[in-house]
């Protein structure tokens, strides 16, 4: 579907709360932005509904490309809960293409390690607050879990959180604000 500065809110950031939205920054003029279109759609079809693919035509729509920051073209963004969570720019292979919307539709990482944070002493109530959806609690409880802990469960800890972050999205608010406090804390 094509995209506009008038309807992105609505079929980009507020639909991908439903499934993840793959959105192809394009224009007429570039060749290898023609070249990717019929491989991200052939791979966006073969996943049968899971994703859908929006297309932005930079010209066309250029506060879209300054608000997601477009420096060259193609540029491929992936918008989880209206976030950012994966991207790339310039025009890939067909399995290249397949690989990047595999890991987006791979089951979270966080997931996995929500299971080791509920068996590891003393991390369980972040795990239920990662459970619960509640993730500023869950930074904030891992955080203070990691001031003094081993090099192992500081390793756990700083896996969870950055395995959130790729969740949230990069540019998620909490994602920036615990990013920073992680890394003072670890370096």
């Amino acid at each position: 579907m094509d995209v506009t500065d008038a309807t992105f809110e609505a079929d980009v950031i507020e639909r991908s709360a439903e499934r993840p939205v793959v959105v192809d920054f394009w224009a007429t003029w570039c060749g290898p932005c023609l070249a990717l279109t019929p491989v991200l759609e052939q791979e966006v079809e073969g996943r049968a509904g899971a994703v859908v693919l929006a297309k932005v035509d930079v010209d066309a729509n250029p506060g879209l490309a300054e608000r997601y920051g477009i420096r060259g073209i193609p540029a491929v963004k992936a918008f989880r809960n209206g976030h950012v969570v994966r991207e790339f720019t310039g025009a890939q292979s067909a399995g290249g293409v397949a690989a990047f919307l595999d890991a987006l539709l791979a089951p979270p990482a966080i997931s996995e390690l929500a299971e080791s944070l509920r068996a590891a002493p003393g991390l369980a109530e972040a795990a239920a607050a990662l459970a619960a959806g509640d993730h500023s609690r869950a930074l904030e409880l891992l955080l203070a879990a990691a001031e003094g802990a081993d090099t192992e469960r500081k390793e756990l800890i700083r896996q969870t959180m950055v395995a959130l972050f790729q969740e949230l999205g990069q540019e998620h608010p909490l994602s920036e604000k615990y990013r920073r406090r992680l890394a003072t804390l670890l370096y």
